[in-house]
């Protein structure tokens, strides 16, 4: 049995929208293009034909994915989360013990996970040592650039 994947319901929503655009728009529109590249003649030294193929690899790969990960998403609604510790769908501020940044970061899944947005996977080093955390502890956390030392110093449910 396949594990769940856990899902904030805007991202659950975010990639129906997606798959439901790759479906009715996106690979109709792909299909009409390698129509009409076939029509160029020689396929073998025809770009937009290949171009077009190509796009359409891309598009039914993102399908196949994008079902699969649905057909297991396991959607929970952080609103109706609450607790003092940090657990998937909360806000964190944590503060980098060396340097004293703060950053704030909400806990997603990975399918929906945008660090330019402010939210990291569960399932990334960071989250996996902040999970359980409350205010007040530190976690030490193994990155590319070495080890960093953070103090949770709020966790919310907005």
């Amino acid at each position: 049995m396949q594990p769940t994947i856990p899902m904030t319901p805007s991202g659950h929503a975010r990639l129906k929208e997606e798959l439901q655009t790759l479906k009715s728009v996106e690979r109709p529109k792909v299909i009409q293009a390698i129509a009409t590249a076939r029509e160029h003649g020689d396929l073998r030294e025809n770009a937009e034909y290949h171009a077009a193929r190509e796009r359409q690899s891309f598009i039914e790969g993102r399908i196949q994915h994008l079902d699969s990960v649905l057909a297991v998403a396991e959607v929970i609604d952080p609103s109706l989360l609450s607790g003092p510790k940090v657990a998937f769908g909360c806000t964190v501020r944590i503060s980098n013990v060396d340097t004293g940044e703060e950053v704030t970061y909400r806990l997603v899944g990975p399918e929906e996970a945008d660090i330019e947005a402010g939210s990291i996977s569960i399932s990334s080093p960071l989250a996996r040592q902040l999970i359980g955390r409350e205010t007040g502890d530190e976690v030490q956390v193994r990155t590319p650039g070495g080890q960093r030392n953070y103090e949770v110093l709020e966790v919310s449910w907005r």
